[in-house]
């Protein structure tokens, strides 16, 4: 059975969090989405932490569910113990800045972690993600020391700013960053603005599974990325068993690397489990895609980079480098990948046997740009719900819907976009310096045009009135 995981979001106790993210928030919003397991998040915060302990129960399998849940009702929507936590600290004469993703089985395990940090002197009262001055290194180790099964994921790893790979203030590898300890890092997470692809050009992380989370702030943003998993149960074990499976093993590769690889050996994954692939943003759609100065709205790719410099044309000040150039600066070979269309879906897959992935926008960004409006409005969700309350949920609305199907409960132009955003025929204004990018599914004519049609569709009407 595949089941979908989202394992990195905030609560209300993070800063810059909507108020609305709870746990049954959570919950409803999760269904909608199409996922079976949340990140509780922020379990360092004590008044998250007492939430957490009051409102979920163990269903024995590593993972919790909500108090409320009827014994006779299955359970929908499962919650996995989980944090992030900034380390702000100096090692070898550089300062760094490190999120790391903390990911436990049971609250026993939590409570002791969160009793080191606190013996540490460590405010988590602060913020739902609190800041650290320990190394990822020790880090580590604190969690281990919780819990041997402890999965710590280094978090939206080429973020500029706050990364392992950040261009301002991460390393160049695993083992810079974690030392004696870099073989307990079984995963890492690509972040808005990288995809598989580009992470998979990396030598460092050829024995690493990649994951991907969605980091939401707020409700509607929950599952814009996500990790898929095939196992035979939804439980902790399996998701543990799937992302240590990949560790360890150097990925078969063909030929046209830019450098060497180790040698291809291989072990086998965990019978039984496994990622099967991850959903994506595009990754010029996320905020650090390009390198560029966003006072002076000015960005570059990094072959333009390498031509004209890393300073600002407009106010001579550094640009800021963008994930982008930070991976073609670590890479150790050329992009390597097959694109396939299977049931009208791009897919992009690595000839090295990793999990494919797939690159979807937003449904509520979709419908958002048919009727020319802010993705934050009633109409936009209104045409939301309806899609995912006839259709099951957004993932299957993206993905698997037939097409003639969603236009019985949209409009033809939101049923066109969904079919183009499969496909991949889309255009992108790369996202920049903390500037997210731009989707654009059509020109702005034919956008226009379409929505003219359209308010003179009354029976397509009738279905939002």
């Amino acid at each position: 059975m595949k089941f979908v995981a989202d394992l990195h979001l905030h609560s209300k106790y993070s800063r810059a969090v909507s108020g609305q993210m709870n746990l049954s928030n959570m919950s409803v919003w999760g269904k909608m989405k199409g996922i079976n397991v949340l990140a509780t998040s922020d379990f360092t915060h004590p008044f998250w932490f007492e939430q957490l302990k009051n409102e979920l129960e163990d269903t024995g399998k590593g993972l919790y569910q909500l108090k409320t849940i009827n014994s006779k009702q299955e359970t929908e929507v499962y919650f996995l113990l989980s944090c992030e936590i900034s380390s702000i600290y100096s090692q070898d004469g550089k300062s760094h800045r490190i999120h790391n993703l903390v990911l436990f089985p049971s609250l026993k395990s939590v409570e002791k972690f969160n009793g080191e940090l606190r013996n540490r002197k460590v405010n988590v009262r602060s913020d739902g993600r609190p800041i650290v001055g320990i190394s990822s290194r020790d880090l580590l180790e604190i969690a281990l020391s919780a819990d041997e099964k402890v999965l710590f994921i280094p978090a939206h790893i080429w973020t500029p700013w706050f990364s392992l790979f950040g261009s301002m203030s991460g390393f160049d590898s695993l083992e810079e960053c974690f030392g004696d300890l870099a073989d307990k890092i079984y995963a890492v997470e690509t972040g808005l603005s990288s995809d598989p692809a580009m992470n998979w050009r990396v030598g460092n992380l050829d024995s690493r599974a990649i994951v991907s989370s969605s980091d939401a702030h707020s409700l509607e943003k929950i599952g814009r990325e996500a990790t898929v998993f095939e196992a035979e149960e939804v439980s902790y074990d399996s998701i543990y068993h799937a992302i240590v499976g990949i560790s360890g093993r150097q990925v078969v590769r063909s030929s046209g690397n830019k450098k060497p690889d180790s040698p291809n050996t291989r072990i086998p994954d965990n019978p039984g489990s496994k990622i099967a692939f991850t959903i994506e943003f595009h990754p010029e759609e996320g905020k650090y895609h390009y390198t560029g100065h966003r006072d002076c709205d000015f960005s570059q790719s990094p072959e333009e980079t390498k031509k004209n410099g890393d300073r600002c044309p407009v106010c001579s000040r550094p640009l800021t480098v963008g994930v982008m150039h930070r991976v073609e600066d670590l890479a150790t070979r050329e992009e390597d990948v097959e694109r396939i269309d299977k049931n009208g879906v791009r897919w992009v897959k690595s000839k090295a046997d990793r999990p494919p992935y797939v690159s979807l926008v937003p449904l509520a960004e979709i419908i958002a740009e048919v009727e020319n409006s802010a993705i934050k409005t009633k109409k936009v969700f209104d045409q939301y719900q309806t899609l995912v309350n006839n259709l099951g949920s957004e993932f299957n609305v993206l993905l698997k819907a037939d097409i003639s199907e969603i236009s019985k409960y949209a409009y033809p132009k939101v049923a066109e976009g969904i079919d183009k955003v499969r496909r991949g025929d889309i255009k992108i204004d790369p996202g920049y310096d903390g500037k997210f990018g731009e989707v654009k599914i059509w020109s702005t004519d034919s956008k226009t045009q379409a929505k003219e049609s359209e308010v003179s569709d009354e029976s397509q009407l009738n279905l939002f009135a």
